[in-house]
């Protein structure tokens, strides 16, 4: 499993978000270098962005594509993606869920 994963909720149906494609980027020299990829499993998650061992201290970017999960579910959204910079600390796993809608986002520490 990746030392980064992740899960989207669809709270305006109360279910997973499938399909989603996912980013994974490492902030370096004032840029981002893009580290992982992966797409929400039919379960909403994605296990599969770094590879097991390389996750190194600093500051990361998730950026999920969320408009082909509205279109392909006939949703009018206004966020066509959502990013989420976050900060790596130490080596412990970490989980950065995202509950989304239509009209909003919101997302937490998880484990």
């Amino acid at each position: 499993m990746s030392s980064i994963t992740t899960h989207i909720l669809d709270t305006s149906i109360g279910r997973p978000a499938s399909g989603v494609p996912l980013i994974l980027a490492k902030g370096s020299g004032g840029g981002w270098h893009t580290v992982g990829r992966g797409t929400t499993d039919i379960d909403g998650r994605c296990k599969t962005l770094l590879k097991e061992g390389k996750l190194k201290r600093g500051v990361y970017r998730l950026t999920f594509g969320v408009s082909s999960y509205f279109k392909r579910t006939r949703q009018t959204a206004f966020y066509p993606t959502v990013s989420i910079v976050f900060a790596v600390r130490d080596s412990r796993h970490h989980h950065v869920p995202l509950l989304l809608s239509p009209w909003g986002y919101s997302t937490y520490r998880g484990s």
